[in-house]
C-alpha cells in the first residue's frame, strides 16, 4: 500500500460525487471516475425533492428518519443548493382517513414535524388546489438542485487534491492475485479541455481501495469483477411544466401509487412519478401514456395542470437493492434505505465495495459510511467533517442581497445569479471584466455565469447547462443555445463549437419530444424555424461529416403528433391547449429519434 492510501470512486452522481468530497477531506488520494458528465444517471434524472421523511413515514420508518435529519444537515452545508418550500400531504374525498392519521402518526414517530391543515388553510398557502379536498398535513420538504449539489461536491473534492475525470467509462475492473486492484477506463473521444485523460485512449488507473457507486449500474461494475450486486432497477417519469404552478412541494396522501407529486423547482413544476421495474438501466421504453399519467392523475390535486403548458418529460432509473432472498415482487415494496456491500466479506474479493440503494437526501449520510468503511479497510484515522462544513458556495451566503448596484445588472438577474453562485458570488460576477450581458434570459444566466462554468467544463455545453441552468428554462435553448456556443468562438475552432452546440441541443430535444402538443408545439416550430431556418441548421454543409442526428430538423415520414409525442394521438388534449395543428406539418419536429 502507498504512502497515502489511493481509492478510485466510480459514479458521478450525488453519492459518488459526495464519496470523492469526503475521503478527499480525510487526506486520501482519490479520483472519481464518470462515464458522462456529473449526474449523468439517477441523480440528473430526479424530481428535486428534499424529502422530509414524510413520503416514508408509514412503509419505510428507517429511510424517513434518515431522510429528516439529512434534510436538516443538507439545509446547512447546502443552502444554495436548497429552497425549503415546505411540503403538503393533501387528502381528496376519496382518499382514506384511516391512512391520513397514519401518515400523520408516523411522522410524528420519525420525528418529522408535522401539522394538520384544515382545506382552507391548504388553499390559503396553495390558492390552486382542487376546491373539493378535505385536509393536509405541512411537513418540512424542500426542493433541492443536484446539478448545483454534485458539481458543489466536486469542486470541493479537487479543492482537496482530488481528481475528477469525467467522460471516462470503466470498460474493466483490474483483478491481479485474486484482489481488486483498480480499473481501466475508455476516455471520450472529444477533448473537452478539463480533463487528464488522452482523448480517445484507454487508461489503467490503480488504487488501493475501488468503490462501485453507479447506482442502477452497479451491477454491471460487479459483472466485471465477476461479483453480483443485484440491484433492481425501476424507472419513473418526471414531467416539466412551463412555470410553478405551486410553491409548495404537493403529495398526495394515500398508500403507494404512480404520479403523485408535484415538485416546485426553480422557475417550473416537475410532476412525479411511476415506478416500473426494467431490465436494464440503459435501454427501457419511454411512453406517453405516463406523461399523460402525470398531466390527469395530478390535475385531480390541482387542476390547472390540465390546461398548463408541458415544455419536456424525462425518465430516471432508481438504484433500488434488496437483500437476497427477500422475494420483493412490487418495485415499490422495495426499502429506500441503503447497503454497503464488502465484497472481501461477501465474495471473498478484497479490494472493493458496493454502496447500493439510497435517496439523493441521504446521499451525505451514505458517503459518511462508505468513507468510515474504505478509511478502516486502508488502516486510516480520520473523522468525516462534511456533516458541519459548508460546500463551496454556501458559507455565510444570502440570496436577498441586492447587486444591481455593484455588478451593474438588474436586481432580478443578480437575484438568480446570487441564488445558484451562493456565496462565490462576489468571485464570479465582481471578477468579471466586460459587459455581462443576459446570455439565457429564462434563468438570468450571464455571460460571466457561463465563462464561469466554462473554466470548469471545458467545451462541454450540457456540463455548462448543468452549473448554470442555462437552456433550461421555457424556451429549452431556442433563444441561448447558440449564444452559450458563441462564447466558445474566441478560443475554439469552428468545428468544435458547432459539435458542441449539437451536442446541447439534441439533449434538450429527447426530452421535448415528448410534449408536442398545444402551445408547446408551437414552441417547437419557432425553435425550429429559428435554428433549422433562419440559421441553416438543417442543411448545413460545416456539419455534413457529423455524427449528430439532425432528424429533428429534417422532414420525416410524416409520424404524427400522437405516435411520437406520446399523446396516444390525442387530440382533445391539442384542442384545449391552445389548437394545435394535428396534420403531417408536425414531421418536421417529430420524427427524430434521439
Amino acid at each position: 500500500m502507498t504512502e497515502t492510501p489511493s481509492v478510485l470512486v466510480i459514479g458521478g452522481g450525488s453519492t459518488g460525487c459526495g464519496i470523492v468530497r469526503d475521503l478527499a477531506m480525510r487526506g486520501l488520494d482519490v479520483t472519481l471516475v464518470e462515464k458522462g458528465n456529473l449526474t449523468h444517471g439517477t441523480t440528473g434524472r430526479m424530481h428535486g425533492l428534499l424529502h422530509s421523511g414524510g413520503r416514508y413515514a408509514v412503509s419505510d420508518q428507517p429511510s424517513a428518519t434518515e431522510c429528516i435529519e439529512e434534510n436538516r444537515v443538507l439545509r446547512r452545508i447546502a443552502s444554495h443548493c436548497v429552497e425549503m418550500t415546505g411540503g403538503l400531504f393533501v387528502q381528496r374525498p376519496e382518499d382514506s382517513d384511516d391512512y391520513f392519521e397514519e401518515k400523520l402518526e408516523g411522522c410524528r414517530e420519525c420525528g418529522i414535524p408535522a401539522e394538520v391543515l384544515s382545506a382552507e388553510e391548504a388553499r390559503e398557502m396553495e390558492p390552486y388546489l382542487a376546491e373539493d379536498i378535505k385536509r393536509a398535513i405541512r411537513v418540512p420538504d424542500g426542493a433541492i438542485d443536484p446539478f448545483r449539489l454534485c458539481v458543489a461536491n466536486a469542486a470541493d473534492a479537487i479543492d482537496h487534491g482530488a481528481r475528477v475525470e469525467t467522460h471516462a467509462e470503466v470498460v474493466d475492473v483490474l483483478i491481479e492475485d485474486g484482489e481488486v486492484v483498480g480499473v481501466e477506463v475508455e476516455h471520450g473521444e472529444t477533448d473537452l479541455g478539463i480533463t487528464e485523460g488522452e482523448p480517445g485512449t484507454r487508461e489503467k488507473l490503480y488504487a488501493d481501495y475501488v468503490v462501485n457507486a453507479t447506482g442502477a449500474w452497479a451491477g454491471q461494475i460487479g459483472d466485471m469483477a465477476g461479483v453480483d450486486v443485484a440491484v433492481r432497477p425501476s424507472k419513473g417519469v418526471m414531467t416539466i411544466m412551463n412555470v410553478r404552478q405551486v410553491d409548495t412541494v404537493v403529495n398526495r396522501c394515500r398508500p403507494k401509487g404512480d404520479a403523485d407529486i408535484v415538485v416546485p423547482h426553480e422557475t417550473t413544476c416537475i410532476l412525479g412519478t411511476t415506478d416500473e421495474e426494467v431490465d436494464d438501466p440503459e435501454d427501457y421504453p419511454e411512453e406517453g401514456w405516463e406523461v399523460d399519467l402525470m398531466i390527469d392523475t395530478l390535475s385531480e390535486l390541482v387542476p390547472m395542470l390540465s390546461e398548463a403548458r408541458t415544455i419536456r418529460s424525462f425518465w430516471g432509473v432508481r438504484p433500488l437493492y434488496e437483500p437476497p432472498g427477500t422475494g420483493t415482487e412490487d418495485p415499490t415494496d422495495i426499502t429506500r434505505d441503503f447497503f454497503l456491500l464488502d465484497h472481501a466479506d461477501r465474495d471473498d474479493l478484497p479490494g472493493m465495495s458496493s454502496i447500493v440503494g439510497g435517496k439523493l437526501t441521504t446521499y451525505r449520510m451514505m458517503a459518511e459510511k462508505i468513507s468510515d468503511h474504505v478509511c478502516e479497510k486502508v488502516g486510516v484515522e480520520a473523522e468525516c467533517r462534511t456533516a458541519e462544513e459548508p460546500l463551496p458556495g454556501s458559507e455565510d451566503f444570502s440570496v436577498l442581497r441586492d447587486w444591481m448596484d455593484e455588478f451593474g445588472i438588474r436586481s432580478p438577474i443578480g437575484r438568480r445569479s446570487a441564488q445558484r453562485l451562493g456565496s462565490r458570488t462576489d468571485d464570479v460576477l465582481g471578477e468579471w471584466d466586460g459587459p455581462n450581458p443576459v446570455v439565457c434570459e429564462c434563468e438570468g444566466v450571464t455571460r460571466a455565469e457561463i465563462h464561469d462554468a466554462m473554466n470548469h467544463a471545458g467545451t462541454d455545453l450540457n456540463a455548462v447547462r448543468i452549473r448554470t441552468r442555462a437552456s433550461m428554462g421555457n424556451c429549452q435553448g431556442a433563444f441561448c443555445s447558440h449564444r452559450m456556443a458563441n462564447e466558445l468562438v474566441e478560443d475554439h475552432s469552428e468545428l468544435v463549437v458547432r459539435d458542441s452546440l449539437d451536442e446541447l441541443y439534441q439533449e434538450r430535444w429527447k426530452g421535448e419530444r415528448h410534449a408536442l402538443w398545444g402551445r408547446q408545439l408551437s414552441q417547437a416550430m419557432l425553435k425550429h424555424m429559428l435554428h433549422a431556418t433562419t440559421m441553416n441548421r438543417d442543411g448545413d454543409p460545416a456539419a455534413s461529416d457529423s455524427d449528430v442526428d439532425f432528424g429533428a430538423f429534417d422532414a420525416g415520414t410524416g409520424a404524427t403528433a400522437g405516435e411520437t409525442s406520446g399523446t396516444g394521438g390525442d387530440t382533445d388534449r391539442a384542442a384545449t391547449d391552445g389548437g394545435a395543428p394535428t396534420d403531417g406539418s408536425l414531421a418536421e419536429v417529430n420524427d427524430a429519434d434521439s
